[in-house]
């Protein structure tokens, strides 16, 4: 016998379901999440949390006319079963298959792309408006986290659609977590919902006076929920101009449909709060949702366990252990997150350091500037930031730590390609970026010894400096204990060929090894895009015919584009190829895979060059110079 799940091709299937089938379909759902994204990895936690309200939302709404705009995006796997892709999900975040986050190539129901958050409410708010001025009867709803709605952006756009004329519907979905535990007075404002004194007495009180009178008992605990709206946060969102109702139950369907349905109704801006946890139904992933934000692949019935090889040290792991290395011996050092501790590396920083560790919730421009604050007072900021979110604080970076040259350290975790979460969350655009921005250094560690002592150099500047690092771990590089800096703008020659030098920025300096031991090429590990090496660059340009840049991030406006201005400057004109990743959007996938596509695997560089330099004579075999 078929499954209720088997029968949902799309959400026109779902709204012809009785509205008593609905909690075994939430059932059958959550069952197929877990053992989904068992098989494939993905995020978990959030998507456990979700099926109830995703039910509820497309029964409720005429979807895909009806706009849903999922804030983030990594809690939109119940979203894409119930929207025709249940057979795709063995595919979920592999080349070629689903995106892990809404794409609205993917699918007509996907209304806005997301992954970055807090862009929710912007985004439905646009295309409320867009309805309403080409007379359409379109809702659009956005569906934000707490954490989410600790950036400014969410509050931007609430200040707007307070006094838009549009039928927009805001639903925080309030499940005290994001990857790492929120924080800040809004979060502490909204905890308040079940755990405040005053809201907790009046029901103590109120249930041994009127248990009493059965009657009057079951009246006051269908008003409960009413109730809570008149202690929390009612009159915060309602000062924005918006009707508020909740918070209500967000697991249970015989709250949720009705409430919505009475909201589809309304007319103007409204805010339904709802409560849900995180990890809903796994009592695994209940008791600890952080590590089940985005498991790998794993057994439910065993929950996650230790590989039994211990994995190769992280990049992460390797910034984790100097910050908490340099802070005992440098107490000027304060450590400063954007709501990324686990992912950045600062749990144990945290733990050792907690008057000198600030997570300041999902706000990268305040971050930023917060850190400015701090250097201008003598204090040494280190801002662990993945490099796709530090593209959100963009003019803090210029306005208020470069053009003051503030010796804020920038430590941009998961640049260049990062696989599975794919576009939105790839680091290619940093190099470009940042080097254009007087007073910047990028610093572009080949393994994670060198890693670390490139910290130790940005740490050791006055004026700010970026230190690139991919995800995971890199060839293994035994990491020395100490804290010595490596040396300011200067590279290292590695291998000694002739004709054609490589010059590699960053961890791709191992394939370009590869590639040069079968060319006979030499390979200079650059380290630093901004300031080039340029003693190194011009001795290396003079000896060699032709010149090839190497670099996992955009090739447009690089480091090869660096490499190229330089050579322009100095008046030498050589061949040169510049590698790195094309002008498009690099999609989700097997990291290695996708570099090998890109051309940047040992092959690909090969390749390349002999293409370019077909009449160079290469691959000759004369005696090796190893030079470290």
């Amino acid at each position: 016998m078929a499954s209720l799940l088997e029968t949902i091709q799309s959400p026109q299937d779902l709204r012809r379901l009785p509205r008593a089938q609905l909690p075994q379909l939430a059932e059958e759902l959550r069952a197929f999440v877990l053992d989904s994204v068992s098989r494939t990895g993905g995020h978990l936690s959030s998507n456990l949390g979700t099926v109830e309200l995703t039910i509820a939302l497309h029964y409720v709404f005429n979807t895909p006319h009806d706009r849903l705009v999922w804030d983030v995006g990594h809690q939109t796997y119940p979203h894409k079963i119930l929207t025709g892709r249940r057979d795709r999900m063995g595919t979920l975040r592999q080349l070629g298959g689903l995106a892990g986050f809404p794409l609205r190539t993917e699918s007509e129901y996907d209304a806005f792309g997301t992954a970055h958050s807090s862009t929710s409410i912007s985004a439905a708010l646009g295309m409320a408006v867009a309805a309403h001025r080409q007379g359409e009867d379109r809702k659009a709803v956005a569906i934000i986290g707490d954490g989410a709605m600790s950036a400014g952006m969410a509050f931007e756009a609430l200040n707007n659609a307070g006094v838009a004329e549009c039928n927009l519907l805001v639903i925080l979905n309030d499940n005290d977590m994001s990857i790492s535990p929120p924080v800040g007075a809004l979060n502490r404002y909204l905890a308040q919902l079940m755990s405040g004194q005053f809201y907790a007495a009046a029901k103590s009180v109120g249930k041994n006076v009127l248990k009493v009178a059965p009657p009057l008992f079951q009246l006051a605990k269908r008003f409960e929920e009413h109730a809570k709206g008149m202690v929390v946060p009612a009159t915060l969102f309602e000062q924005f101009g918006f009707n508020y109702i909740g918070p209500i139950d967000g697991h249970d369907l015989h709250s949720l449909i009705p409430t919505l349905e009475n909201l589809k109704h309304l007319k103007g801006p409204q805010f339904l709060h709802v409560v849900t946890k995180k990890g809903q139904g796994y009592k695994l992933a209940e008791a600890d949702p952080v590590a089940y934000h985005g498991p790998g692949k794993f057994d439910p019935a065993v929950g996650l366990v230790q590989p039994a090889t211990p994995p190769k040290t992280t990049f992460t792991q390797v910034f984790g252990q100097w910050l908490c290395d340099m802070a005992t011996q440098d107490a000027r050092l304060v450590g400063i997150t954007p709501a990324m501790r686990e992912g950045s590396g600062l749990v144990e920083f945290e733990k050792r350091f907690p008057e000198r560790y600030f997570d300041v919730g999902i706000a990268e421009q305040h971050a930023v500037t917060f850190a400015a604050g701090l250097a201008c007072e003598g204090l040494k900021p280190v801002v662990a930031i993945y490099s796709t979110f530090l593209q959100r604080a963009y003019d803090q970076l210029i306005h208020d730590v470069a053009l003051q040259k503030l010796p804020v350290v920038l430590a941009l975790d998961r640049a260049g390609i990062v696989g599975a979460d794919g576009p939105t969350h790839a680091g290619a655009y940093d190099i470009p970026y940042l080097r254009c921005i007087p007073n910047v250094s990028i610093a572009c560690p080949a393994d994670e010894n060198e890693c670390r002592g490139l910290l130790s150099a940005a740490f050791a500047q006055d004026h700010p400096v970026a230190v690139r690092y991919p995800r995971g771990a890199g060839v293994g590089a035994a990491v020395d204990a100490g804290l010595a800096p490596l040396p300011f703008g200067r590279g290292e020659l590695r291998r000694q060929g002739q004709r054609v030098a490589i010059l590699a920025f960053g961890t791709l300096l191992h394939p370009a090894l590869r590639a040069a031991e079968r060319l006979n090429a030499t390979v200079v590990n650059m380290r630093w895009a901004k300031p080039l090496d340029q003693a190194l660059l011009l001795e290396v340009a003079a000896r060699h015919e032709a010149l090839v840049t190497v670099e996992e991030g955009a090739v447009m406006g690089g480091a090869g584009s660096a490499v190229a201005e330089a050579l322009a400057a100095a008046g030498v004109a050589k061949p040169l190829l510049q590698l790195g990743l094309r002008d498009e959007f690099i999609p989700h996938g097997d990291p290695a895979r996708l570099l090998a596509l890109q051309g940047l695997d040992d092959a690909g560089i090969e390749r390349s060059i002999c293409e370019r330099f077909a009449g160079l004579a290469l691959r000759e075999p004369p005696e090796l110079k190893v030079v470290r």
